[in-house]
């Protein structure tokens, strides 16, 4: 996870301040989740688990009310149909790991992450649903952003 997480630093680094603080935080929240995965038992230290739930929620936030509404609008000033029909394709899968995300964080708030077996499941389904989260974002980048900065040269 950590690799991709590189990946993308690499590729859109320096592209944008808000990507890169925002790619900072991705690769936070992947160090965070290594450090929780790795706990024995995870469940039981507050502070990994509580830094991890923070880094998590201000991830999804942060693309949610920050990147993509930035993508999408750059993606209006270009009139970039092509581009927003592929967020309207992508958002609702992305929605997905938000929720499980937003739940996550709900559980282990609540005191419901106290069974070692169902709290690495969880974490484990969790890091999947990230896992794809990445690559769809990346996507998103990859096709809007990036386009529309070369685009933007061009015209120069």
């Amino acid at each position: 996870m950590l690799d991709s997480c590189q990946n993308a630093q690499e590729r859109w680094g320096g592209v944008h301040k808000l990507i890169d603080r925002w790619l900072q935080e991705r690769e936070e929240l992947v160090k965070a989740f290594h450090d929780l995965r790795n706990a024995k038992p995870a469940f039981a230290d507050k502070s990994l688990n509580g830094r991890f739930c923070e880094i998590l929620v201000d991830y999804v936030s942060a693309w949610h009310f920050e990147v993509s509404e930035h993508l999408v609008n750059e993606a209006k000033a270009f009139g970039d149909d092509g581009g927003l029909e592929l967020v309207k394709q992508i958002n609702p899968r992305i929605d997905v790991s938000t929720e499980m995300a937003l739940s996550f964080n709900d559980h282990c708030h609540k005191g419901d992450c106290n069974d070692t077996e169902r709290f690495a499941e969880a974490l484990e389904k969790l890091g999947s649903q990230l896992r794809e989260r990445f690559e769809l974002e990346d996507c998103l980048i990859e096709v809007l952003h990036t386009a529309h900065k070369e685009e933007s040269s061009v015209q120069a």
